[in-house]
């Protein structure tokens, strides 16, 4: 059995909204290169240009990778001999996101919903959000950190389809949600896409697909084939790199899955901008490993 210490919960909650903001992954690094290789278009290979420039700039000078600090999201995933309180987990968690952003020189972009007071934390009522999930893995839990800006979030679709349509209505909705988004989603973009389930559990499926690493696959056969026949079909759409124009509107898109009632048939999109920000801390008996 492996006992958590809350203290090194709290201070990798810290560190990991810090590291997320100023450090890209590599996965989406690689993604930049590959659409500057392919891009045909010269404004969409000069707003490339400039986005990769800006990455190299942040990381050099250990600055933002962008102002918007996000809606502060961590997913717990707890091993199945670690022993751990859930709930001074989270309030660990909540204190490490409060400190990162009093200690460092981040911007709070956490509001109440209705009066707009922001409390300078980037937290408040539910916030950050922490999902919890469990894994077979023996002595090991993870933390991931992501920051959620608002201007991908912003561009948020639910469409209860149905089932009768099939297919061709899940595509269809995909295509019209990445046209209506235009330039307000930061693009080049990982459009994530949920597919079943319930309402709710739909919309969560589809940030959990946008916020995956390039490179990964949905683990169902269908989502699979659905992320290959959109990811080919969303950059001849034209919008590019900032919405102006070219061939690079998306990195990928992925798609997530689950069950659902024989009368439904839930899509929903979400998108996560080109600053695909994210880190993750591995807690093991031997000690604590950050990456991505």
């Amino acid at each position: 059995m492996m006992n958590i210490d809350l203290t090194q919960i709290e201070e990798a909650a810290k560190a990991l909204y810090v590291r997320a903001l100023k450090l890209l992954p590599p996965d989406i690094k690689k993604g930049f290169q590959h659409l500057d290789s392919v891009e045909t278009d010269a404004t969409g290979k000069s707003v490339l240009g400039t986005m990769i420039r800006n990455i190299a700039v942040a990381e050099a000078n250990d600055n933002l990778l962008c102002q918007d600090t996000g809606i502060p999201i961590y997913n717990v995933v707890i091993g199945a001999n670690v022993i751990v309180d859930g709930y001074r987990l989270k309030q660990a968690i909540a204190t490490g996101c409060a400190r990162a952003t009093r200690e460092h020189p981040l911007r709070s972009s956490v509001v109440h919903p209705i009066t707009r007071k922001n409390e300078h934390t980037s937290c408040g009522r539910s916030v950050p959000v922490i999902h919890i999930d469990f894994s077979p893995a023996s002595d090991v839990l993870t933390v991931e950190m992501i920051p959620k800006g608002s201007g991908s979030e912003n561009n948020s679709w639910l469409k209860m389809a149905i089932p009768a349509d099939g297919i061709d209505a899940i595509k269809t909705f995909v295509i019209d949600c990445v046209l209506e988004a235009g330039g307000k989603t930061c693009p080049p973009t990982i459009v994530g896409v949920g597919v079943g389930g319930t309402a709710d559990l739909c919309v969560h499926l589809s940030k959990v697909a946008a916020t995956r690493a390039l490179g990964t696959v949905c683990e169902d056969a269908e989502g699979a084939k659905l992320e290959r026949e959109l990811s080919a079909v969303v950059n001849e759409l034209g919008v590019g790199a900032q919405g102006l124009g070219g061939d690079s509107t998306a990195f990928a898109v992925h798609v997530e899955t689950a069950a659902t009632h024989i009368t439904m048939n839930p899509v929903a999109v979400n998108m996560q901008c080109h600053s695909a920000r994210r880190a993750r801390a591995t807690f093991t008996p031997s000690g604590v490993e950050y990456g991505f």
